[in-house]
């Protein structure tokens, strides 16, 4: 029952991406793919956590707590991608990978996506062990209630900032240094990445009982190497790097790049 359902979720993933690709295709904007991106991998969250399961009465109250916290974070983020994608132009890495690809940018995206959809397949099942672990509700789930609404309340704080500073006339090339941007060069990937740090004190039971429970730490872990390593900072600092130039090299400098924290003092 589990593979199956893992299986299904998996598909409708990729097939939410392949959607994307069409999407985006037709509007001319690639920003819409990560609106896609978000409310799938919600939807496939929601499938997670109020699937029955063997071992937990159906609905079990950490079900419906993770449930309704995975709906509340994709309807948060994915309304404000899609405000910010329809009033704006592409998002920047978008922009780029225009330019890089050239002719080849259609066919390569459809691929990038379904890497998308591959990476969101390994984020959600951190929700389905989160949601199935068979203890009675606990601190554990007091703690990640909290972290998590410290996690969409942070993010949306970090991205009304931003908002309001771009719609600023002299934010026109300028750099956002106003509140939480000014402790993180990132607070809006911090925060997200803090809010799938919820599940593992969703999953993991210190008594031992559900040893699964441990594998939820892999949400955390991937989202860190994204959003840090891979499709998060590096390519966006490049680009603020072309648009900004000395002034954003400054701004690196005396701010840190992902944990919010006092800035760096500079010579």
């Amino acid at each position: 029952m589990t593979i199956t359902l893992i299986i299904l979720v998996s598909a409708g993933l990729s097939l939410s991406m392949m959607g994307a690709s069409a999407v985006q295709r037709r509007l001319g904007n690639a920003g819409w793919v990560d609106v896609v991106w978000t409310f799938g991998l919600g939807a496939a969250g929601l499938a997670y956590a109020l699937a029955p399961a063997p071992d937990v009465s159906w609905p079990g109250a950490r079900q419906l707590m993770v449930a309704a916290l995975v709906a509340l974070w994709s309807l948060r983020l994915g309304l404000h991608l899609a405000r910010r994608t329809a009033q704006g132009a592409e998002d920047a890495r978008y922009t780029a990978l225009r330019r890089e690809w050239g002719a080849d940018f259609e066919r390569r995206l459809f691929w990038f996506l379904q890497a998308q959809a591959a990476g969101a397949a390994l984020l959600a099942p951190s929700m389905l062990l989160a949601a199935r672990n068979p203890r009675p509700l606990g601190w554990n789930d007091l703690a990640a209630l909290l972290v998590l609404a410290i996690a969409i309340a942070g993010e949306g704080l970090a991205d009304a900032e931003l908002q309001r500073f771009r719609r600023q006339a002299h934010a026109q090339g300028g750099i956002c240094e106003r509140g939480l941007w000014r402790w993180s060069r990132h607070p809006n990937y911090f925060f997200e990445w803090l809010g799938w740090c919820a599940y593992p004190l969703f999953a993991i039971d210190p008594s031992g009982s559900y040893p699964s429970g441990w594998l939820a730490l892999s949400g955390p872990l991937i989202v860190y190497g994204l959003l840090v390593h891979v499709s998060g900072i590096p390519p966006l600092e490049r680009q603020m790097l072309q648009t900004r130039g000395e002034a954003y090299r400054a701004y690196q400098r005396r701010t840190r790049p992902f944990l919010p924290l006092p800035p760096w003092r500079t010579s």
